[in-house]
């Protein structure tokens, strides 16, 4: 069964000159210039492979082969069991060089997608990445897709691209092509995330924030590899990017002047407008990051009459990003909290990125 492409099909002469120019890339050790296993001519014992049984049944596939000069179910079940028996003896050179006879005797076959993918996977096995990843980007491009054993070719040819290159630009379109052709049968959460990730490398933060919004029903259902706090960060930069944002402030000197100043006065309303409005927590400090704790406090519950004090200087454990202020006092259960400021890291606003805020609390003293 297949589908309509995306890009119409490459020329037949095209095609040709391609599966040329990779076997003579890659060595083919001419096999291409002499005998075809389809031409009514005796078999090139290069194409026999492995023990007697192996070359025998081989000998067989390719007699009953050569017999057959129309595309069709069985010109393509001959192919795949040929196919099937250099995998298996993992002759993967010999493969390459018959699927590209193949696809030259008969360059409108329409299973020549099949075969090209079975080309990529013996270049991925023999460790030629790149020449894999330019087979399986043709396929895409260029030919129907085909489903066969209920698998879709395209989808297996994504899924290898995705892999195969850590390039943030190059994965865009694959993702993309991935979600809008193939939402039922991936996970979909993984993959908005992804995309959001490569975007975000490359700093077009319009499209990840996007893409992390769309992320957000996903949110403690998906478990994305590799990404332990995907659902923290996703959460934090969604929020954050709808936010007013005036909460921040220049310098870390600056904000904690003012917290300073708030504590002394005694004045909880004042502290509760340096409070970051999103993503703020109260939490002890074995606490796991992701957890807000009592992010929806009162401050003015454990200021009131008493007399909060405040360390001279920054704790030692601050940074150019971080900072953290011991102030004691608080309650009779846990008097000492350590106020946590924090660098903003939000490129997608040129006038925030970089400017400081409240971000949190933690409780009791430092482990």
């Amino acid at each position: 069964m297949q589908r309509h492409s995306l890009s119409p099909r490459p020329s037949s002469h095209w095609v040709l000159l391609w599966c040329g120019l990779a076997c003579i890339a890659l060595g083919c050790e001419g096999r291409l210039k002499g005998r075809a296993p389809f031409q009514d001519a005796p078999l090139d014992p290069y194409y026999l492979a492995g023990s007697k049984t192996d070359r025998e049944t081989l000998r067989s596939l390719f007699t009953l082969l050569s017999s057959e000069t129309a595309t069709g179910e069985t010109r393509f079940a001959l192919i795949r069991e040929i196919a099937g028996c250099f995998v298996r003896l993992r002759e993967y050179g010999k493969l390459t060089h018959f699927l590209a006879a193949a696809i030259n005797r008969q360059p409108e076959d329409p299973y020549n997608a099949y075969y090209l993918h079975l080309t990529a996977y013996a270049h991925k096995e023999r460790g030629a990445f790149p020449v894999a990843a330019l087979y399986f980007d043709m396929i895409i491009k260029n030919y129907p897709d085909l489903i066969l054993r209920g698998r879709s070719i395209h989808l297996d040819c994504l899924e290898h691209l995705i892999a195969l290159t850590d390039n943030p630009a190059r994965r865009i379109p694959y993702y993309e092509e991935l979600i809008s052709r193939f939402a039922d049968k991936i996970d979909l959460g993984t993959a908005y995330f992804m995309l959001a990730q490569s975007y975000e490398r490359i700093g077009e933060w319009d499209e990840a924030i996007r893409s992390y919004t769309k992320y957000r029903p996903y949110i403690g259902r998906t478990t994305i590899r590799g990404f332990p706090d995907a659902d923290y960060h996703a959460k934090q930069l969604v929020d954050f990017h709808n936010s007013p944002r005036d909460w921040t402030f220049e310098s870390l000197n600056a904000l904690v002047a003012a917290v300073k100043s708030a504590l002394d006065e005694g004045n909880s309303a004042r502290l509760r407008t340096y409070q970051a409005k999103v993503n703020f927590f109260a939490r002890s400090w074995s606490q796991d990051a992701s957890d807000s704790g009592m992010a929806e406090f009162s401050l003015s519950a454990f200021t009131g009459a008493r007399e909060i004090r405040y360390a001279p200087s920054l704790d030692s454990g601050s940074n150019a990003n971080e900072a953290y202020l011991k102030t004691t006092g608080w309650d009779q259960y846990i008097t000492t909290w350590y106020l946590y400021f924090r660098k903003i890291y939000f490129p997608a606003d040129p006038d925030i990125h970089g400017r400081w805020e409240w971000a949190g609390i933690y409780y009791g003293e430092k482990l």
